[in-house]
Order: C-alpha cells, then sequence, then structure tokens
C-alpha cells in the first residue's frame, strides 16, 4: 500500500472513508479523482476540523491503474486548497472482484473511528461540487436512514436527440428510479456501523448493491423491508456510461440475473432461516461460513438450480417485474414506458437464460469490460 497523508499540523479526527474501487481503469481513474477532488465536502470538513481518508482500492488490475491513483493522490496532496482535509491511500490488492475490494476496504482499511463510509465506482463523474458534501449531510440529518444514495446519470441524458436505444434505455431507468429505497452500487453513503455489520460472499456475483440493499432495508433480515432506510440526497448526481449496444446490455443484464439469483438465494431463502444474533451480525457469520465451507454459496446455488430447472424460474417474479415497475407510475409517463417494459420484459428472460446457464457450470463471477471509457475525455458538468 502506498499512502500520502495531507496532515502536517497536529491530529485530527478521520471521520469519513472514501473508497474508491477500481479493476483495470486506467483510463478513467485520473478523471474521476479529479472529479472526486473537485467537490466542496473537503472544504466543509476543512471547516469542521475533520479529516477525510480517501482510498483506491484497485482488485486484479493488469494496467496503470495503481500507478496513475498514485500520481493524481500525490498532486492533489501538494495542490489542493483543503489538503489538510484528507489523506490518500493506494490499496493494491491481488485478487479480483468487487466483493473482495469492498471488504477490504470496509474491514481492512477504513479508519475505525469513521462514522461514515463512502465507496464508489472508478469509472463516474461526480457532477456537481455539491454531491458528496449533500449526501453526508442527509446522512447526517436523517438518523433513521442507513443510507444515502445520489440520482445517477446516464451518460446521454442530456442529448436533445436519443437513438431508439437511448430512448428506450432512459424509459427503464425512470421505471427502475419510481421505486422508494433504490441503491445504486456506483457511489453511496453508509454508516460505518452498519457496514462494518456485513461481509460480501465470495460468489456474491456483481450486484452486490442489492445484497447491501436487501440487508439494510429489513435491519438485517429481522424485519420487513423499510424502503426508507435509504434516501436520496437533494442537488446531488453523478454521471456513468450505459449500455446502448445490444451485445453490450446483454451482457450486463446477464451479469444482474446472476447476481440477482444469488441474492434471492441468500436473502430470501438461506440467511433468514439463521438465528437472529447470527443475521444481525451477518461480517461475522459470513465469515464463519467461508472458514467452513468455502463452496457454501455454489453449494446452495447447484440445489437452487435442482430445484428451479426451467430458466425463467431462476428468480420469483422476474417475468412480470418490469411491469410492476410500470404500474408505479402514472398517466403519461406510464403510457411513454410501456414499450420500455415489454422490452425489458423480453430482455430480462434472454439473460435469465444465459444466467441460468453460466451458473449451471458454476460461473458466478462475471464482470464484462464493455465500455469505452467515456469518462476519459470529458469535464464535470457542474449543472
Amino acid at each position: 500500500m502506498t499512502q500520502t497523508n495531507a496532515s502536517g499540523e497536529g491530529q485530527r479526527a478521520v471521520y469519513l472513508s472514501i473508497g474508491v474501487l477500481a479493476w483495470n481503469e486506467e483510463r478513467n481513474i485520473a478523471r474521476t479523482l479529479e472529479s472526486l477532488f473537485q467537490q466542496s465536502l473537503f472544504e466543509r470538513l476543512s471547516q469542521r476540523g475533520l479529516i477525510a481518508q480517501v482510498f483506491c482500492v484497485a482488485n486484479g488490475c493488469t494496467d496503470r491503474t495503481v500507478q496513475i491513483a498514485a500520481e493524481v493522490f500525490e498532486a492533489q496532496s501538494r495542490q489542493h486548497p483543503f489538503a489538510r482535509s484528507f489523506e490518500c491511500h493506494v490499496v493494491d490488492i491481488r485478487e479480483r472482484g468487487k466483493y473482495n475490494a469492498w471488504n477490504v476496504f470496509v474491514h481492512r482499511e477504513s479508519a475505525p473511528e469513521a462514522q461514515v463510509l463512502m465507496l464508489m465506482d472508478a469509472d463516474i463523474l461526480i457532477d456537481r461540487p455539491n454531491t458528496l458534501a449533500n449526501m453526508v449531510s442527509a446522512l447526517e440529518e436523517n438518523p433513521p436512514a442507513f443510507v444515502t444514495t445520489d440520482q445517477p446519470r446516464k451518460h446521454f441524458a442530456s442529448k436533445a436527440k436519443k437513438s431508439p436505444a437511448e430512448w428506450l434505455s432512459m424509459r427503464m431507468a425512470d421505471m427502475t428510479q419510481a421505486a422508494d429505497g433504490q441503491l445504486c452500487g456506483q457511489l453511496y453513503c453508509i454508516r460505518s456501523g452498519v457496514a462494518r455489520r456485513i461481509y460480501l460472499p465470495k460468489d456474491i456475483g456483481a450486484i452486490e448493491d442489492g445484497f447491501i440493499k436487501a440487508v439494510v432495508c429489513t435491519e438485517f433480515l429481522t424485519r420487513e423491508t423499510t424502503p426508507t432506510r435509504i434516501i436520496r440526497a437533494p442537488d446531488a448526481t453523478h454521471t456513468f456510461e450505459a449500455y446502448t449496444t445490444l451485445r453490450a446490455v446483454l451482457k450486463n443484464q446477464k451479469r444482474q440475473m446472476i447476481g440477482q439469483t444469488v441474492v434471492h438465494i441468500l436473502v430470501d431463502k438461506y440467511l433468514r432461516t439463521l438465528s437472529i444474533p447470527d443475521r444481525l451480525n451477518l461480517a461475522r457469520t459470513v465469515q464463519e461460513l467461508e472458514r467452513d465451507d468455502p463452496l457454501w454459496v455454489k453449494r446452495l446455488i447447484a440445489e437452487h438450480l435442482e430445484r428451479t430447472r426451467f430458466f425463467w424460474r431462476l428468480i420469483p417474479g422476474l417475468a412480470s417485474l418490469r411491469f410492476r415497475r410500470l404500474a408505479r407510475l402514472r398517466g403519461m409517463q406510464r403510457i411513454a414506458c410501456f414499450p420500455a417494459a415489454v422490452a425489458g420484459c423480453l430482455l430480462s428472460m434472454v439473460s435469465c437464460f444465459l444466467a441460468r446457464a453460466a451458473l449451471v457450470k458454476g460461473q458466478t463471477q462475471y464482470w464484462p469490460h464493455a465500455k469505452s471509457g467515456f469518462v476519459a475525455g470529458k469535464g464535470v458538468t457542474g449543472g
């Protein structure tokens, strides 16, 4: 691990630890980190006499992600007007996998005294200068909330003329975001005490946010779902590159279906059968399960596949999911989104077929790198 410390005078409390999780992001990491350091959060922390840790957790990288992140951290620690309000670290771990990077950051690297943890991907742009500060403030001002998020924006959202594929993609996003308690794993804030009671299983797949959402909104699977445990901060957005080609969309949906299946097996089936003390401390429970039987998740997946011989039964309610989301909309918005619901349903069926075939082969860690690296050539919009 390489480290750059910004503080030089006295010891100040670490209030916030930020983990930027990166896998082969040499094209994007510099701009992502630059958009991070342009945030007003650091000025606000300086005014309060507090410090933020900023980690780049590179997992299984085979490119220059680590070197570029270290260079950006070095430059920001020398030049940033509020450099005394943060300290930077690059963590280079050999094992690839977002789940592993998450566990390393939360349980090993983040400061024990940090009250808030922030997780973000290394290929996004944080748009508005107050995004992170508003996310932290929303968590501080809403004690019942465990997690705060911002508004994710697709990279073509501001285009005046969108292609048919982009239009459908926007309508699908409208249906998804209409529901309460949405958690986008690209950027979110979580109370450290909550995060440290979670440990992501090795074979969780590529949608760790689905697992975290289920755990958080049910208070560790001990109550009915309470979507308000996750709230969206005002005036907070980030931009990400959305998939637009059919091939890329199918690969991404296959990844989503693999992850959703694993989350269903763990959350809806297995973990709910454990004792309440075991559920309330999932970090300890999952680590003990991994220690005693490293293949425990794969074994549960195999049992689930044996029970659900047809691909459309892989996840309960899959066929009607898009239409249930459509039903939450009103008036013209519902009419406008109807073609997207139909297209989304067909897409879900095809990707579910592909996901089941992958799971039968024992494939859980499926993360296609199908993006073009749009962040590298973009600036922060500030809008």
